[in-house]
């Protein structure tokens, strides 16, 4: 991203947002509410025109890609899509193999492993066959990722992947982000709440607030009391994590500057 201006009136949310993902990279997104974290996923995979400044992919203007091309290359996972009720947990995932397939073509062998591998890296297997009324918000949400892994794109991005998901499925998934990271060398830029669970599976965040970059680097240069209390408004320590070594935010209150 350079220099990127955007939002949804003639005041942009985003206001020269520069930040880069480097392939086999996760980054987290962290900020406060409303400063602009979906604005930028958005910004990112061309759903929102951007007022001015540019998003790249390997060098070229993501607004200039064909929108095939677009989809095969960055998936995403949204806060709250909607999804059609009636689907099949298998239809929904087979979907993230529509911008491989050309008018009128079915899938073939390579389409129906994509999907398969999908639906077992998430843990949902079992869920292949049940109507999506019938599952659970976090059920729903492993599928909505299962169909963005079965789109083998290069950019992943994920808006608050851990909403409904029980903690043990948010480690089992950031995990396997992780290891989606270092294996196949995609890069990820994923929006956090939980400064802990951002620390613990980023290896960079970015920490944006009033419509910019505030602080970036690793978790630990990011994290201070001196940013959490400038963007957030609370008094925090932060202390090393005692089996990962990675920063733990402890929130004391509200800051007095605030």
């Amino acid at each position: 991203m350079e220099d990127l201006w955007a939002g949804y009136g003639p005041d942009p949310v985003l206001r020269g947002v520069g930040l880069r993902v480097e392939p086999g990279c996760l980054v987290g997104l962290i900020g406060p509410n409303g400063s602009g974290k979906s604005t930028l996923v958005r910004a990112i995979a061309c759903t929102l025109p951007a007022h001015r400044g540019r998003v790249l992919l390997d060098g070229r203007d993501v607004s200039l890609l064909r929108p095939a091309e677009l989809a095969r290359r960055v998936a995403v996972v949204p806060q709250s899509p909607a999804l059609p009720e009636a689907f099949t947990g298998l239809d929904l995932v087979l979907l993230g193999r529509t911008p491989h397939l050309g008018l009128l073509q079915g899938e073939g062998r390579r389409d129906w492993e994509a999907v398969f591998r999908a639906l077992e890296r998430t843990e949902s297997l079992a869920l292949a066959d049940r109507r999506l009324s019938e599952l659970s918000g976090g059920e729903r949400q492993r599928l909505v990722l299962a169909r963005a892994l079965a789109q083998e794109p290069d950019v992943l991005l994920l808006d608050e992947p851990t909403t409904h998901l029980d903690l043990g499925h948010q480690l089992a998934l950031l995990d396997l982000v992780g290891r989606l990271c270092r294996e196949q060398g995609l890069a990820v830029l994923a929006v956090f709440h939980d400064l802990n669970l951002a620390a613990r599976s980023c290896d960079t965040l970015a920490l944006l607030w009033r419509g910019q970059i505030g602080a970036s680097g690793p978790p630990a240069e990011v994290l201070t009391p001196e940013h959490i209390a400038a963007a957030y408004g609370v008094e925090a320590t932060v202390v090393p994590h005692p089996r990962w070594g990675t920063p733990l935010v402890l929130p004391e209150g509200v800051s007095e500057r605030v």
